[in-house]
Formats: structure tokens, sequence, C-alpha cells
């Protein structure tokens, strides 16, 4: 299919047609690209947004995608699996730059801090490419002005599958914008289930026997000064839930702020 047709299937949809401008391919499995951001397409940074391409009778085929870049880039980026025999993702995979996707206009989820009450730090918990949107709210100013310490917790079964680690590990701290405000503030928590890690386990599994805990130097109390953002798939989201639950933590909304909330839409 033409861009050209394609971007008449974008209008005709009510959607927006943006050229991809960058690709990365992480492992075999995982990749991660950007988009030219539309000068009308506005969100908060932790949203998703319908993004997708056309079906071989030029329906748009449509999935739900969270924005891993903040809200005031000036770039769309999105963070992917590559599924063999996906109706989307096995397509998506083989994007160049150049080709156009097509993107809804309506972000909308839960992952923003307007649904958290104000706390001494955020805990962001996320499996696999649940880590997209916590790459965009670790980068927004209203984070830093809300939260005096950030974590952000990845874990994966391979070490190799640690995207963005170097960037979480050194770039970010030498970035121009937030190095010296992350500097103190800031850890990243990576985890891996399989192969040799210098930090193994399921991250449930050391939230609960208090390891997190110990290796944050946080102390039992610590939990309700905390808030937590969780993204992964339906299991690690509801094990996540049970756990925040029972410290007698609630579910927030931007309408209702909590103490954690909870990417229900998405699964990494």
């Amino acid at each position: 299919m033409t861009d050209t047709n394609l971007v008449e299937i974008a209008d005709a949809k009510g959607l927006f047609a943006p050229e991809v401008i960058w690709v990365h391919h992480w492992t075999p499995s995982l990749f991660s690209f950007r988009v030219t951001r539309p000068q009308s397409f506005r969100f908060a940074s932790g949203e998703f947004i319908m993004i997708g391409l056309p079906n071989a009778d030029g329906r748009p085929l449509m999935r739900a995608y969270s924005i891993a870049s903040p809200s005031w880039e000036d770039h769309l980026e999105f963070f992917s699996v590559k599924v063999p025999d996906g109706a989307l993702t096995s397509r998506l995979q083989h994007l160049e730059v150049g080709d156009r996707i097509l993107l809804g206009r309506k972000p909308t989820g839960t992952l923003v801090v307007d649904a958290l009450q104000p706390g001494e730090r955020l805990i962001m918990v996320g499996t696999g490419t649940g880590l997209a949107p916590f790459l965009s709210v670790l980068r927004d100013p209203a984070t830093h002005e809300r939260f005096d310490h950030i974590v952000v917790s990845h874990t994966v079964r391979q070490q190799e599958e640690l995207a963005y680690r170097e960037f979480l590990e050194d770039e970010i701290r030498n970035d121009e914008i937030f190095g010296e405000l992350l500097r103190d503030r800031f850890v990243y928590y990576p985890t891996v289930t399989r192969g040799d890690f210098h930090r193994k386990g399921r991250i449930t599994d050391r939230i609960r026997e208090g390891l997190f805990r110990q290796d944050l130097g946080l102390t039992i109390e610590a939990r309700q000064t905390s808030r937590f953002m969780i993204c992964g798939s339906i299991a690690f989201n509801k094990e996540m839930v049970e756990i925040l639950t029972g410290w007698g933590l609630e579910e927030g909304t931007q309408s209702n702020p909590g103490h954690f909330v909870v990417e229900r839409a998405f699964v990494g």
C-alpha cells in the first residue's frame, strides 16, 4: 500500500498518518520506533494511543500502544514486541524510516501523575514492554514537581531484553535537562527471571520477600508515603494489585486520586 493510499485512509477515518523517522531493534523480539508528531496532537505523559496499519481491504487495524516519549517531545516513540503471527506486530516490525502508520487522535490511560495523591516517592513497576509509559512519565517535569524520589523497576526474562538499560543507567543522568535533577533522586531497578544477572527473580517475589525494600533502603512504613504505577501482563498487574491492596493502598483515578494506578488497557 502506498503512502498516498494510507494518508487517504487516515483522512477518511479521522486518523493521523505520521511518518516513521527512527527504528531500533533491541532483540529478535523487541523493537522501538519514532514517528513525527502531528502539530495538533496533545497527550499527558503516561497515556496510550491507538496505532496501526490498514488491512488488505483498507480498513484500519489498530491496537493500543503506550507512548514512550514525554508530552513535550516533538516526536512520538513506541516500544513493541514482535509477534510472528500477530495481526499487527508481524507487520509493524518491518517498518522502515520513511514509512507511515495510522495514529489515533484521542490518547487516554490511567498512568498519569494526576491520578495519584501526593507522596514522597513514585515507584513505577513494569514487565516487558510495560516499561514504555514509565519512560514518558520519568521525563515529565510534573513528575519531579510532585515526587522527591523516583524508582523505575523493569523485569524481563533475559538480560538482553532490558531495552533502554543504557539510557536509564547512564544517558539520562547526563541529560542536559534531567541529569542534575535525577542524579540523587532516581533509581533504575532491573530484574531478570532467567539466565545470569546480578539481580534475579520476579519483582513480585522480591517485593513480597522484602528484598526490593531492602535494596532501596526503605522501611516498611515507606509504603504509606510511596505511590505506585503498574504496567505489564494481566497476571502481573493482578498480582501487584493484590500486593498493594494488601498493604491497605487504594487505586486512584484522575477524578479520585489514590495510592497506585494500573494500566488495565495495556498488556506488555
